[in-house]
């Protein structure tokens, strides 16, 4: 096997460095996006814990509310029985009347109206005008003077009182109910709308985290051909430094042998009586020829 030298080894090993400092670079490339997404994938989560708390909010306010309309309409409902039931002591009571004066007050306001669209609508004469004018005066009166006399009877003007009154909280109710309704609807709503919020949320994040572990993944490949890289590095540098001290070696035995062999060729010269100069007879010296 032929000893490589260090320049060739330090070539390699330049190789090894600049493919090290590009995996290195990826990686940390891969890991600053790892933590871009992982910053992303919390302020997701946290927005969904609080899309989650206002969605229980929501629906606790909307449950709330729609016991609130239940209630409501059980009162209205009472209410509207109860205005049912008064009406029908009026109408009893406007009979008792009616069939003791002879009259109906209600049939009288039919009549009112109908001669009155009459008047309006069909053309006549001015004599028959006139006519029907003073038919619907003789009306007016007799209902006047009828509601005059119904406002004397007191069991009646206190049945018409009880029933303005519970008709007025009916309807009082009635609006309560709708707009306790309305409130309850506005709630389940919003917190539909939230709940699609938080299903795009929670799908995005599990993207995120998808791409975060692939991410990580390849970053761990990555880091490991890194190291990979490192450690033929190091070994390469402990081949350069065995070749360094070969060739040290190497360098100091031909000086050696280059000096011993000058010296045998003057030690030659000298046996044969040779003048020697004073820088020949170190080398002598040097070789442990003198």
């Amino acid at each position: 096997m032929v000893d490589k030298s260090p320049e060739d080894l330090g070539n390699k090993k330049d190789g090894f460095q600049e493919k090290a400092n590009a995996l290195k670079k990826k990686r940390d490339i891969l890991h600053d996006k790892s933590k871009t997404m992982a910053k992303e994938r919390d302020e997701i989560n946290a927005r969904v814990r609080q899309m989650r708390n206002q969605i229980s909010e929501h629906k606790r306010k909307r449950d709330e509310y729609n016991q609130r309309v239940k209630h409501a309409k059980e009162q209205r409902n009472e209410m509207i029985t109860n205005h049912v039931e008064i009406k029908k002591k009026i109408k009893e009571l406007e009979r008792e009347r009616f069939s003791s004066s002879g009259m109906n007050l209600n049939q009288m306001k039919q009549s009112l109206r109908k001669l009155e669209n009459e008047q309006m609508t069909q053309p006549m004469s001015a004599q028959k005008e006139k006519k029907l004018i003073d038919t619907i005066k003789g009306i007016h009166q007799k209902i006047k003077e009828q509601e005059e006399s119904l406002d004397k009877d007191p069991k009646l003007k206190k049945a018409v009182e009880e029933e303005k009154l519970l008709k007025q909280k009916a309807e009082k109710q009635h609006d309560l109910v709708e707009k306790m309704a309305k409130k309850a609807q506005e709630e389940h709503q919003a917190m539909i709308e939230l709940l699609n919020q938080l299903d795009t949320a929670v799908k995005k994040t599990t993207e995120i985290q998808e791409k975060i572990v692939m991410t990580k993944i390849e970053a761990d490949t990555v880091h490991k051909e890194f190291i990979e890289n490192v450690n033929k590095i190091h070994d390469l540098e402990k081949e350069i430094s065995g070749a360094e001290k070969k060739k040290v070696v190497k360098k100091k035995i031909a000086d050696v042998s280059a000096a011993q062999k000058e010296a045998d060729i003057i030690f030659e010269r000298f046996k044969k009586g040779e003048k020697l100069s004073t820088e020949d007879l170190m080398v002598l010296q040097k070789a442990g020829l003198l």
